[in-house]
């Protein structure tokens, strides 16, 4: 390739990592404006993440399309083929987080209107944890940073294990109140999804690690014993 054709290949892989920073800190700001929606009570945030869902949405089908065409035209090699086939993989973990996120403001709309409520606050401290790895895993993506990525990576454990704590918790909640448990039982449905969001955390970061090295991280991934509701 003449050194144009570098430079506009150069340029187009740049574009994509942009497509996904801004689908990435559009899910993140859905996550945080969710969870602080289901701590205040704030129908009219929650009603604004629903909506938002179909923007996230619309920014991995770029991603898609625009990777499609790389692979197609470019008929990349070794590091700029993980480069892309990795952005294609990272692009649909950042889609389901905001889905995620979207059915947590979903079931806030239903919670915030029961006669009867429960507590939320741990629902809230894991939603916390979770967004906090989910930001440092969108800014090691960003900037390359394959110590950073296996961090998160090997937090997933912790989140379970707040999970399982989460999960205790509401059962506790609905066995001495009787009627906490319309509301426990959302809130148990909420805690999955952000247990789920945790575990596309690190999906991002086993994919950076091999777009990277063009390898998984070594050894499997800390997992604590999971409980709990379906998805």
């Amino acid at each position: 390739m003449n050194d144009h054709t570098v430079k506009s290949y150069d340029e187009e892989l740049t574009h994509l990592t942009s497509i996904i920073a801004r689908m990435g800190g559009m899910a993140e700001a859905q996550l945080s404006s969710a969870v602080q929606a289901l701590a205040n009570r704030d129908d009219d945030l929650a009603q604004r993440v629903v909506a938002g869902d179909a923007r996230v949405d619309e920014l991995d089908q770029e991603v898609q399309s625009f990777a499609v065409r790389l692979l197609a035209l470019r008929q990349p090699m070794a590091g700029d083929l993980r480069q892309i086939v990795g952005a294609l993989n990272i692009s649909g973990e950042i889609e389901r987080i905001g889905d995620y996120a979207a059915n947590l403001a979903k079931r806030c709309l239903i919670l915030n209107h029961l006669p009867v409520t429960a507590s939320v606050a741990g629902v809230v401290r894991l939603a916390e944890l979770v967004r906090a790895l989910v930001k440092d895993i969108l800014d090691a993506y960003l900037e390359r940073d394959l110590e950073k990525a296996i961090q998160v990576w090997g937090r997933d454990e912790e989140v379970d294990s707040m999970y399982n704590g989460v999960f205790h918790e509401l059962i506790g909640q609905m066995t001495m109140d009787s009627g906490t448990i319309t509301a426990a039982t959302h809130l148990l449905f909420i805690a999955k999804n952000i247990e789920r969001i945790g575990d596309h955390a690190t999906n991002i970061a086993e994919a950076l690690h091999f777009q990277i090295l063009g390898t998984q991280p070594q050894g499997l991934r800390p997992k604590g014993d999971t409980l709990g509701v379906p998805e």
